[in-house]
């Protein structure tokens, strides 16, 4: 990979894209933790979490948090697909701040440093499992010290907001084929080697396409908004079975 240019060279349909997945540029106005800091003191960062959700269960605000991350990692593979590009930095460059949205507090995050940087095709299956690794498997692992959310949930977090956007990319001639070759690599289960025994999304999938599976139960565990204050039961939850 190499930079091209500084993260700040976004163009604004960029920008606008990352604000609607309560990710922004420059530092935060009420800042709470980094990446850096989960990782290495998740004891003290969930407490924050729980501050800011309400949600006053352990539990509901570990699940609440990933899939804030989960947020950030699906637009980490949208921006692969759509730009041949991801945000690389460190760990404290990617901070979590709190920040009003649609009249209620939430967890958002804000890219301080580091910068976009193009891909080369044939280093994708290793930079896509890092993805995995770095943004949901270590953030899982920081959170099950301090809460009784399983992994999966944490996993299914964050596919939930992939399938979305891979059921928009492989629906437009412009990008389906980029966006089915990143399918692929997530469905391949060496992409998974040190994560997990198999392809945890393809397992999802169960077979299906995203778009077939957008408005259907897919996930198999709750992510609890209907136990965080101001959120809803969503339309889709399995406990509805």
């Amino acid at each position: 990979m190499r930079y091209n240019g500084c993260m700040m060279n976004l163009t604004q349909e960029q920008k606008r894209q990352l604000n609607s997945y309560s990710i922004y540029i420059g530092e935060p106005a009420h800042p709470l933790f980094t990446l850096k800091t989960l990782r290495s003191d998740p004891e003290s960062a969930l407490p924050l979490v729980c501050a800011v959700s309400g949600a006053d269960n352990p539990a509901v605000a570990a699940s609440y948090f990933s899939r804030r991350v989960g947020m950030f990692t699906a637009m980490q593979l949208y921006t692969l697909i759509v730009y041949e590009e991801v945000w690389k930095g460190p760990d404290d460059a990617l901070q979590f701040g709190a920040v009003e949205e649609y009249g209620k507090l939430s967890v958002s995050m804000f890219l301080t440093g580091g910068g976009y940087v193009m891909v080369d095709g044939a280093e994708r299956q290793e930079l896509i499992r890092n993805l995995l690794q770095s943004y949901t498997k270590e953030v899982s692992d920081a959170l099950r010290m301090v809460s009784a959310a399983p992994s999966l949930t944490h996993w299914e977090n964050m596919f939930g907001f992939l399938l979305y956007h891979l059921h928009v990319l492989l629906s437009d001639p412009w990008t389906a084929e980029e966006a089915e070759a990143i399918m692929e690599i997530l469905k391949d289960d060496r992409t998974w080697e040190g994560l997990a025994k198999e392809s945890l999304f393809a397992k999802y999938l169960r077979g299906s396409s995203p778009s077939l599976l957008l408005n259907t139960t897919v996930r198999t565990t709750c992510c609890h908004s209907k136990d965080v204050p101001g959120l809803m039961q969503c339309g889709y939850c399995p406990l509805k079975r």
